[in-house]
């Protein structure tokens, strides 16, 4: 073995020690029944700016459960909206001001009062960042008595799903500097510890307004996948996220469970020609070769998604055709039927696309068919996708190159070539962000620069509705982007978790799994089932 390969697990190793030691006191794996220690990412990675909800703690393309702040409203397991701050609210029939009732009984864990000039304050500060929640359609927040008035500047049934996202701060204790590594909630928990790079360490909020949880501890420990299930195997934690490549592996005094979610993961293609445009952020927009709406038909048509479930989610998953998950009402059948070879080379042919060279690769007009399709080098599965499309590809007469980086390393090709994402939100606001032109290679927002006024119209008329009348509407705008092909959507991801004999994490009552994750959302169901904890 080569020494340096022999260095560097030995250094994993020792980490993995190491962490375990801090978590768990003194490297004991005993610890007790009321407390937990886990290896989850609900929220992605390590916060960068720690637990700060104006920097986006809590939300990962929904509103997921910040743990240590208090939110204005929660989803329960059939993904309806229930109370949490909010006592009550309304809206105005044209969807252009909301009206929240607070109550009057909470207190911030330095036992000062949480009011509605908190929320308010909360709500204009994460707009101003604008680092979490898209609060675009909103121009403020008013505070006015308990109640919190928010005013839009445009029509828009779907802002009730963003009084699920915005963790509610003080405004008279609130610093951006400093509250990420100190912060003051009114959550079920409070931040005791945070050792940056290894762990967290929670404990239980005593003035917490709601349900009570059982667990008066929680350690999180920061781990990389396979120092997690290293842990797992140890028997150091109680519950970790694994990848979908050990969901298979069967461990003593554990067992498997995974969720499914609607968590799509798709490749984006350059819908536009390369005519020498740049974004704002100086980035090129278009692609010669998928540019082309042949090249993007054919890859869908022609592409096995089944073969790329099996290989990079181990079968953990869905095939998806069109980016939206079965699960959300704005669900529909693209009708489309993927693993056809010969009808994708059809496509290609008519569209001038052939191999004159015999190389096996198409070209039109001395363009050849080929382009790199980025992954994010820390995620497994998009690495398993860009390389089996890679391969696939290469049937029907189109090369790509997949290649991982840091979003750093992606960034400035995001507009001119194949880019795997991860998209999944229970608000459909999320079609805008993917599908309207006016948005279009703006940071991540419609990365393939689609440009069909049909889709505009048709999400500004469902902003308009009725929320649940919308979601038809919705569907439209979603049905009319994908005849497009902008996308190969692949499927959806389920989401894995090792979970010790000793510990019951509900899962009757398991919230809807969006892009990131929600482990944490029933936490108040959790218990020990027995009396010895791993």
């Amino acid at each position: 073995m080569d020494n340096k390969i022999l260095i560097g697990a030995i250094v994993a190793v020792i980490a993995i020690i190491g962490v375990a030691a801090v978590a768990l006191g003194g490297g004991s794996t005993e610890h007790a029944p009321n407390e937990l220690v886990a290896c989850v990412a609900a929220h992605g990675e390590e916060p960068e700016y720690g637990f700060d909800p104006m920097h986006g703690w809590g939300y990962h393309d929904s509103g997921t459960e910040p743990l240590i702040q208090s939110t204005i409203l929660k989803r329960d397991k059939d993904n309806n909206f229930v109370n949490d701050l909010a006592t009550n609210y309304t809206m105005s029939d044209d969807y252009k001001e909301y009206t929240v009732e607070i109550r009057d009984d909470v207190k911030f864990t330095d036992g000062s009062q949480l009011t509605a000039k908190d929320v308010a304050f909360s709500y204009n500060k994460a707009k101003e960042l604008g680092e979490g929640a898209d609060l675009s359609s909103m121009n403020e927040a008013k505070a006015d008595g308990n109640k919190v008035v928010f005013t839009l500047n445009k029509s828009d049934s779907t802002f009730i799903n963003k009084l699920t996202d915005v963790g509610i701060v003080p405004e008279a204790n609130y610093n951006e500097d400093s509250y990420g590594q100190n912060p003051i909630g009114s959550g079920p928990y409070k931040l005791a510890q945070w050792d940056k790079g290894q762990q967290f360490i929670l404990e239980k909020n005593p003035d917490y307004y709601g349900k009570e949880p059982y667990f008066e501890k929680i350690t999180n420990l920061f781990l990389d996948p396979d120092a997690a299930f290293a842990a797992v195997k140890n028997g150091d934690v109680d519950i970790a996220e694994v990848q979908v490549a050990y969901a298979n592996e069967t461990i003593d005094g554990y067992h498997m469970e995974y969720f499914d979610s609607i968590d799509v993961r798709g490749v984006a293609l350059p819908t536009q020609m390369d005519e020498g445009k740049i974004s704002e952020d100086n980035i090129t927009i278009g692609n010669n070769v998928t540019g082309d709406p042949a090249i993007r038909e054919a890859l869908n048509v022609g592409i096995n998604r089944q073969e790329l479930l099996e290989g990079a989610l181990n079968g953990y998953g869905d095939v998806n055709y069109n980016g939206v998950a079965n699960q959300l009402p704005w669900a529909f059948d693209s009708g489309l039927n993927d693993s056809n070879v010969d009808e994708a080379k059809k496509i290609l042919s008519d569209a001038g696309w052939n191999d004159t060279d015999g190389d096996g690769i198409v070209e039109k007009d001395g363009q050849r068919a080929e382009f790199t399709v980025y992954y994010s080098a820390s995620a497994s599965e998009r690495q398993a996708i860009a390389v089996t499309l890679a391969e696939q590809a290469k049937q029907i007469g189109i090369e790509i190159t997949p290649t991982g980086g840091s979003w750093d390393d992606i960034t400035p090709n995001l507009y001119s070539q194949g880019i795997v994402f991860g998209f999944g939100s229970a608000d459909p606001m999320e079609i805008q962000h993917q599908y309207d032109s006016r948005v279009a290679n703006v940071g991540f927002d419609n990365p393939e620069g689609l440009n069909d006024t049909a889709v505009d119209s048709l999400i500004d008329s469902a902003m308009g509705q009725d929320l649940n009348s919308s979601y038809a509407t919705w569907s439209q705008a979603a049905q009319q982007a994908n005849s497009h092909y902008p996308y190969i959507w692949v499927g959806t991801v389920d989401y894995t978790y090792f979970v010790s004999d000793s510990l019951d994490i509900s899962n009757s009552t398991h919230l809807i799994y969006p892009h990131g994750g929600d482990i944490w959302g029933n936490i108040y169901d959790w218990k020990r089932v027995n009396e010895t904890a791993s």
